[in-house]
C-alpha cells in the first residue's frame, strides 16, 4: 500500500458539488492499493502514518506525529498512486488493485484509524473527487508499504 501524506493546516474533499469530509490541521493522506496487498500492509500503513513524524516540535525539527500535536485525518483514496510511470507517456495500472480488494483493505484502513483517534475523515471510494488542501511547508512524503513477496 502507498500513502502521499500531505501537512495541511486545512484540507477538504468534496464529490458533486458537496463537500463529504473536511480537516483543519493534520494530515491528509492519499492512499492507493495494490493488487498483492494485504491485511498487513493496511495495518502497517496506518501505524506509519499515525506515527510519522512530521510536525514541529517547537525547535523547528520534524520530532512531532499526528497525535502527539492533536492533530486530524483525511483519508483519501487514490488508485493511481500504484500506477507504473517507468515508461513511456502512459502509466499502467496493471500493478493496482481490483475495486472490490482496494476498497476493503481502504476500509480496514479508515477502521483502524477511527479506532486510535476517535475521527478520520474520508473521501468516497471510486468517485470522482475534488481535493482541496493547504500544505503546510509544503510537507509532502510518500510511504509504501510493499506487498509481500511472491513464492
Amino acid at each position: 500500500m502507498i500513502a502521499l501524506l500531505q501537512r495541511v493546516t486545512e484540507a477538504s474533499v468534496h464529490v458533486n458539488g458537496r463537500e463529504v469530509g473536511a480537516i483543519g490541521t493534520g494530515i491528509l493522506a492519499l492512499v492507493g492499493v495494490e493488487k498483492r496487498d494485504t491485511e498487513a500492509q493496511a495495518e502497517r500503513l496506518l501505524e506509519r502514518i499515525l506515527a510519522y513524524r512530521m510536525f514541529d516540535d517547537g525547535q523547528g525539527r520534524m520530532n512531532l506525529d499526528l497525535r502527539d500535536v492533536d492533530g486530524e485525518l483525511l483519508l483519501v483514496s487514490q488508485f493511481t498512486l500504484a500506477a507504473d510511470t517507468d515508461k513511456g507517456h502512459r502509466a499502467s495500472f496493471s500493478s493496482a488493485a481490483a475495486p472490490e480488494h482496494g476498497q476493503r483493505l481502504f476500509d480496514l484502513l479508515v477502521q483502524g484509524a477511527r479506532a486510535a483517534l476517535g475521527r478520520c475523515e474520508t473521501g468516497v471510494f471510486g468517485a470522482h473527487m475534488q481535493v482541496k488542501l493547504v500544505n503546510d511547508g509544503p510537507v509532502t512524503f510518500r510511504l509504501r508499504v510493499p506487498p509481500p513477496v511472491q513464492s
